[in-house]
């Protein structure tokens, strides 16, 4: 039986408060085992490989899906902050476009869609115009209150016209 809960972009998981949740699958596009700049390690070792643009799960295969991705447009390809959170390519808008259809895909009906941006350089409601579904509710967090969790529900209701 397939666990009901997708994390898409799971990186080193830092959010989660048991890595090995037994509930969730953990995907991510990269494996990765270095040590940064302050002498801490720094491992991302999903379950699955997976590009968050073309998902390899069955349709409505999830309760929940996790969606935190990378937030940098702009990042040397080798710095820390890159090496940590990921980068953007040039295509980002059409990237996390299919992202948002794809995790909406593997959503069963009345799925829950947990989404994570730091808009410290690109701002949340560029993001959230790329979704097919509204967001219902969210809430602001950080030093300096950069960094959005939004929740969305598959739902009918809840879908925008395209």
């Amino acid at each position: 039986m397939m666990k009901p809960v997708l994390d898409v972009c799971c990186g080193s998981k830092m959010f989660w408060f048991d890595n090995n949740n037994p509930l969730t699958v953990f995907s991510d596009v990269r494996e990765v085992e270095t040590t940064l700049c302050d002498q801490r390690q720094f491992v991302v070792k999903p379950d699955v490989l997976n590009d968050f643009t073309d998902l390899k799960f069955e349709n409505e295969s999830f309760k929940m899906v996790v969606f935190d991705p990378p937030h940098l447009e702009t990042a040397g390809d080798k710095s820390w902050q890159a090496i940590k959170y990921g980068k953007l390519g040039n295509n980002w808008r059409d990237d996390i476009r299919k992202a948002f259809s794809e995790c909406f895909r593997v959503l069963e009906p009345n799925g829950v869609l947990i989404f994570k941006w730091n808009e410290t350089q690109i701002k949340v409601s560029e993001l959230l115009a790329l979704s097919p579904y509204k967001p219902m509710f969210g809430h602001i967090s950080g030093k300096r209150a950069n960094t959005h969790w939004i929740t969305f529900m598959k739902s009918e209701l809840m879908e925008i016209d395209q």
